[in-house]
């Protein structure tokens, strides 16, 4: 082809030379120049068509993949039978990490309901997202979801059960439209139209049956309760419960699952599975350590992820948004702070994928009204990396789990949510040997905590003090800060007022005269 255009560029500037001498081409020079004008776009168009079948083949796929996210109320890691919990059973998680990819270091935006949530629909930290940084919010005017952007692409769009929130988003559906059941989706999704799907079950969120666990056939003594709590019958008996109601929300997404794959579907989708925070017990929702923060991640894409992989990657819930679309081929949302996966889900790599992640950032604002006679919350930053755990607390005078003596609801530790774990270590605080158990859940935390979690996975000794941790500390927190002043964080750049003052749609609870 390139002998062909040179021929033709010679004879035309053959014809542009003749031209400016005012000399007339011959007749054979202007056959020369059809023909040659002629076989060029038959090549062109040749080209065109070739690259297109190309780029085609490359996809391997010329449908556009359907988009599925399967998300659970509560359900934090490592409470998977991928993760190795030799007790609580998830089949389902199980065969999308068979056949896809297991990540072992995927966090939250935030450790609270509707700002994690938010951050999924947008792709961005929920601190960027003003009202929509807080629980029972409203949601923000100006920042799109993917589930929007899909529906303008062409998608069909839907959701089931628990979505966007709690609190409100103005009736613009920006997780689809809600449905009854994947069924009814399906029923009334158009024939051959690539669709959208946010699967949002309510478990395991509380409350829970008691003793719901034991009667499953779960033991007592197979539990594994983590050192910040006393390991007591109650205890375990409502970590059994919560076990119970995670199996619940797995068979859900089983049954999900097997009816795409009896509609044909299946092939076609890009699966996600996933929590939306830590577990509903003391020092997990609500708090930025890995119990409220790090949630089970598994993705599948048949056909264009390798199967059976393990990454070890820092990722964050706000890179889903990015990697639905881009792998619907639509353009990733404005101001996204989320990185799409794609790379990462189509590399043949276990373990460390990509060296810029090495670390992943998160934060917390207003959960509940839990302060006394303040509608505030308790702001906090941190960073996580494979060693350390560093944490921000911008107001340290604030009670994390909230007020012991009342807060703004006029109830007490409006920041955990009730439980009999919680009530356990709430009324046996003055007992011998109790105190450190209320203190690690309830207590006021200082400005600044750090843990080594190479010698301290459970994050309970803060190091922040310590000269031999120094100068890690003054590294960790120098590269939070910037980290989010580039993210142009209120907290760090002004504003942060504002959080405190944005409407709280929850139920009010009068405070006592």
């Amino acid at each position: 082809m390139r002998k062909s255009i040179n021929d033709m560029e010679r004879l035309v500037l053959r014809f542009e030379l003749r031209n400016s001498s005012l000399i007339s081409p011959s007749p054979m020079d202007l056959i020369l120049i059809v023909r040659q004008i002629f076989k060029f776009s038959l090549i062109s168009l040749l080209a065109l068509c070739l690259f297109a079948s190309g780029l085609l083949a490359e996809d391997s796929n010329d449908k556009r993949p359907n988009i599925f996210l399967a998300i659970a109320d509560d359900w934090g890691w490592p409470h998977s039978s991928s993760y190795g919990d030799a007790v609580v059973k998830t089949p389902t998680f199980d065969r999308i990490v068979a056949s896809g990819v297991l990540f072992t270091n995927a966090y939250v935006s935030s450790p609270s309901c509707t700002p994690s949530r938010n951050a999924i629909l947008t792709g961005q930290h929920h601190w960027r997202l003003k009202s929509g940084g807080n629980l029972w919010s409203n949601y923000p005017e100006g920042f799109p979801s993917y589930v929007q952007a899909l529906k303008e692409a062409g998608y069909f769009v839907g959701s089931y059960r628990k979505a966007f929130g709690p609190g409100s988003d103005g009736g613009k559906e920006v997780a689809g439209k809600a449905f009854p059941s994947i069924e009814a989706f399906l029923q009334e999704r158009p024939k051959d139209q690539p669709f959208c799907f946010w699967f949002g079950a309510s478990d395991p969120h509380r409350a829970y049956r008691w003793e719901s666990g034991l009667r499953s056939g779960m033991k007592l003594e197979d539990v594994e309760v983590p050192p910040f709590f006393p390991d007591t019958e109650i205890i375990r008996t409502d970590i059994l419960d919560y076990y119970f109601e995670v199996e619940r929300f797995d068979r859900q997404v089983g049954e999900a699952l097997a009816l795409l794959e009896v509609n044909g579907e299946l092939e076609n989708t890009l699966v996600a599975m996933t929590g939306d925070h830590g577990w509903p017990f003391p020092r997990g929702k609500s708090n930025l350590y890995d119990y409220g923060t790090r949630v089970p991640l598994a993705m599948k894409w048949l056909g264009r992820v390798s199967q059976d992989r393990v990454v070890t990657d820092f990722v964050s819930t706000t890179d889903l948004a990015p990697t639905f679309l881009e792998a619907a081929g639509v353009n990733i949302l404005p101001n996204t702070t989320g990185r799409s996966l794609l790379p990462v889900l189509k590399s043949d790599a276990n373990g460390r994928i990509s060296s810029d992640r090495q670390y992943v950032l998160m934060g917390k604002e207003r959960h509940t009204l839990a302060q006394k006679n303040n509608p505030g919350g308790t702001p906090m930053r941190a960073i996580r990396t494979d060693d350390f755990l560093y944490i921000h607390n911008f107001q340290p005078e604030r009670w994390p789990a909230g007020h012991p003596e009342g807060s703004y609801h006029g109830k007490t530790y409006m920041d955990i949510d009730a439980s009999p774990t919680k009530s356990y270590i709430i009324d046996h605080k003055d007992d011998l040997g109790m105190g450190i158990y209320w203190q690690l859940s309830c207590g006021l935390r200082p400005a600044d905590e750090l843990y080594d979690l190479r010698i301290d996975p459970f994050q309970i000794s803060n190091v922040a003090n310590s000269a031999e941790y120094a100068d890690k500390l003054k590294e960790l927190k120098g590269k939070l800060f910037s980290k989010l002043r580039h993210n142009e964080d209120p907290r760090v750049v002004g504003g942060a007022e504002a959080f405190d003052e944005y409407e709280y749609l929850g139920r009010l609870v009068r405070q006592p005269d």
